[in-house]
């Protein structure tokens, strides 16, 4: 007898963690439909296990949506993506935002501020610039994630 409940709940609990799982897989991207760079960091993601979706938008468009996200313009990049409950803006390296993901902090998102040289997309041979990953608290604050 317990068996017979226990099993649909167990079933119920793993198909529920599962499709939690593989939505939090899943990136939207908004980005101009001329940037090329863009894509390359899109790319970046998919070789590193992401599935993604891409929308060409506006400028205008694009800094709607990165206001409704709380992305300000100290923080803007090139492209917004959504994941799961996070905000990813610029060219934010796939590991950092695995660990987003597996620290679920209680946050917007990250960011990657301006375009810098050597980040996920926008390499150039081998030339790099350091840059830091911002965690993007709720308040707006915020405070360094990484540093590359």
């Amino acid at each position: 007898m317990a068996a017979r409940v226990l099993i649909p709940l167990l079933l119920t609990f793993v198909c529920s963690f599962t499709a939690f799982a593989a939505a939090e897989g899943q990136v939207e991207v908004w980005r101009s439909a001329s940037c090329s760079c863009c894509i390359k960091w899109v790319r970046h993601l998919e070789e590193n296990g992401f599935a993604v979706k891409v929308n060409d938008a506006s400028t205008s468009a694009l800094d709607g949506l990165k206001a409704k996200f709380g992305i300000g313009e100290k923080l803007a990049s090139c492209h917004t993506a959504k994941i799961g409950p996070y905000v990813v803006e610029g060219h934010v390296p796939a590991a950092d935002v695995k660990r987003l993901l597996a620290e679920r902090p209680d946050a917007i998102g990250l960011a990657v501020p301006d375009m810098p040289i050597g980040s996920p997309g926008m390499e150039q041979g081998s030339k790099s610039e350091p840059y830091d990953v911002l965690l993007i608290k709720k308040d707006g604050s915020t405070k360094v994630f990484a540093s590359h």
